[in-house]
C-alpha cells in the first residue's frame, strides 16, 4: 500500500533514538541526566489548575467556536495590548491545540504547492517539517555565530525570491537562545514590506524567558503595515509551564484568522474547552501569573549561569550565550575525528551516542536543527543534575583520544 508523498517527505527527527535509549536505561535503573528537555519541569500554577476544575464542575465540557471561545479571545487582545502595545480584534484571534498547531495552521492558510518559506538556521527542527506539510519548500539560510545566529538583513534580502510567501522569525530562540533586538527586527521588517505578498510568521513562544536586561519585542509592533503582515504565533505552554494543555493563539489580520479558523473548524473542532478556561485564568491574573513567571525566570537564569559556568571548565568545548528560553548549544566539532572506546566520532549525533553510552548524559544533536557542529543542552532540569550531567560530560570529552 502506498504512502502519500506528503507524509514520506517529513524527516525522521534525530532526536528520537537518544531519547529512546535514555529512556530504556531509566526504566532499567540507571542514573540518566537528561538535558534534552523542551518544557519547564515547574508545574502548572494552582491557580489555574483551579479554573479548570471550576469549569469541569460548571459541565464546561462541550464545544466552544473554532476559534475558541470569545472571553479567551478577549483576555489574548487584552494581554497583547498590555504587553506587547499591540490592538487588536477578538475575530483577529485563533486559539489553537498548541503553538505548534498555530504554525501548521498558519502555513496551511498562506501557502500554495511550491511556495518559499525562509527559515534561518539554526532552527527548531519542527519548522522545516510543517512547511514541507503544507506543500511548501524550506528555504535555509545560515546564519552566522559571530552574529549570535541572528539573521542579517543582507542574508535575508539575498534568501527571498519571487516565491517567498513567508519568513518565520523566532526570539527568543530554540535552540540558540538568541533573542533580536528591536532595531534589528526593524530592519527585517523594512526587507519583508519591500516585497507584495510576504509574511512574517513571529514564534514568541518564550518571550517571557529573557535575560541579561534584553527586552522581547515583537515584530508587528513598529507599524500597522508590518502588523497586517505578520502572523503572531504564542501561547502558554512555556510561560506558565502549561505544555500539556496544549492551548496556542495565533494573532492575525482579519483574512488570515478567517482562513485558519475555518481549516480548524474542519480539522479539530475546538481546542480544548476546560483547558480554555484555565488560559483564561492565566492570561487574566497578572498577580498571580506575574509572581510565577517571574520566580520561574530567576531560577532559570540561575541554571543558565551555572551551566555556562561548568561549561566555561571543559577544554575544547565552546557554546553560544544564551539570552532566552532555556538552552545552551554546546559545539563540539572540536570533537570529530576522536574516538571514545575505539570509536570514532565524525558528528553530532555520534557524540551524543557516545555520551549516553558512556556517561549516561542525554543531549540532543543539532544535525536536525541546521546546526551540525552542535548539540543542545536544556537547563529545565535541577541545578544538582546541571552540575552532574557537566561533570560527566568534562570527563567524557578529557578521556576521547
Amino acid at each position: 500500500m502506498k504512502i502519500s508523498k506528503r507524509a514520506s517527505s517529513v524527516s525522521p527527527s534525530l532526536t528520537l533514538e537518544i531519547t529512546a535509549k535514555a529512556n530504556k536505561l531509566k526504566s532499567e535503573g540507571v542514573d540518566v541526566v537528561s538535558f534534552g528537555a523542551g518544557e519547564p519541569d515547574f508545574n502548572t500554577p494552582d491557580f489555574i489548575i483551579d479554573a479548570a476544575k471550576a469549569a469541569l464542575d460548571c459541565g464546561k465540557t462541550k464545544y466552544t467556536p473554532a476559534a475558541g471561545t470569545l472571553s479567551l479571545r478577549k483576555a489574548i487582545v487584552n494581554k497583547l495590548k498590555r504587553e506587547n502595545g499591540l490592538k487588536y480584534e477578538p475575530d483577529e484571534i485563533v486559539v489553537s491545540n498548541g503553538a505548534k498547531h498555530c504554525l501548521h495552521n498558519a502555513l496551511q492558510a498562506i501557502l500554495d504547492p511550491g511556495d518559499e518559506v525562509v527559515i534561518p538556521a539554526p532552527y527548531w527542527l519542527t519548522y522545516p517539517e510543517l512547511v514541507k506539510i503544507s506543500d511548501g519548500v524550506p528555504v535555509f539560510v545560515q546564519t552566522k555565530e559571530e552574529d549570535d545566529f541572528r539573521l542579517t538583513v543582507e542574508e535575508l534580502e539575498k534568501a527571498v525570491t519571487d516565491r517567498t510567501r513567508a519568513v518565520i522569525i523566532n526570539t527568543p530562540n530554540n535552540p540558540t537562545g538568541a533573542v533580536y533586538s528591536e532595531e534589528e527586527l526593524k530592519k527585517l521588517a523594512e526587507v519583508v514590506l519591500k516585497r507584495d505578498g510576504i509574511y512574517i510568521i513571529s514564534d514568541e513562544i518564550y518571550e517571557h524567558l529573557v535575560y541579561d536586561g534584553a527586552k522581547p519585542v515583537s515584530i508587528a509592533s513598529f507599524s500597522d503595515e508590518i502588523k497586517n503582515r505578520t502572523i503572531i504565533v504564542n501561547g502558554v505552554s512555556k510561560t506558565f509551564s502549561m505544555t500539556g494543555w496544549r492551548i496556542g493563539y495565533t494573532a492575525s489580520n482579519r483574512t488570515v484568522a478567517k482562513a485558519i479558523s475555518g481549516l480548524q473548524s474542519h480539522e479539530t473542532s475546538n481546542p480544548n474547552t476546560p483547558a480554555q478556561y484555565a488560559t483564561e485564568a492565566a492570561l487574566c491574573d497578572g498577580g498571580h501569573g506575574g509572581s510565577f513567571v517571574k520566580n520561574m525566570l530567576k531560577e532559570f537564569d540561575e541554571r543558565r549561569l551555572l551551566l555556562m559556568k561548568k561549561l566555561d571548565g571543559i577544554e575544547g568545548i565552546n557554546y553560544v550565550r544564551p539570552k532566552g528560553a532555556f538552552y545552551v548549544m554546546m559545539c563540539v566539532k572540536n570533537c570529530f575525528g576522536k574516538s571514545s572506546r575505539g570509536k570514532k566520532i565524525s558528528t553530532a549525533l555520534d557524540f551524543a551516542n557516545a555520551l549516553l553510552v558512556e556517561e549516561n548524559v542525554a543531549v540532543i544533536p543539532c544535525e536536525s536543527f541546521g546546526a551540525p557542529d552542535y548539540v543542545r543542552l536544556s537547563y529545565a532540569i535541577s541545578k544538582r543534575d546541571i552540575e552532574t550531567g557537566a561533570d560527566r560530560i568534562k570527563s567524557f570529552v578529557k578521556h576521547l583520544n
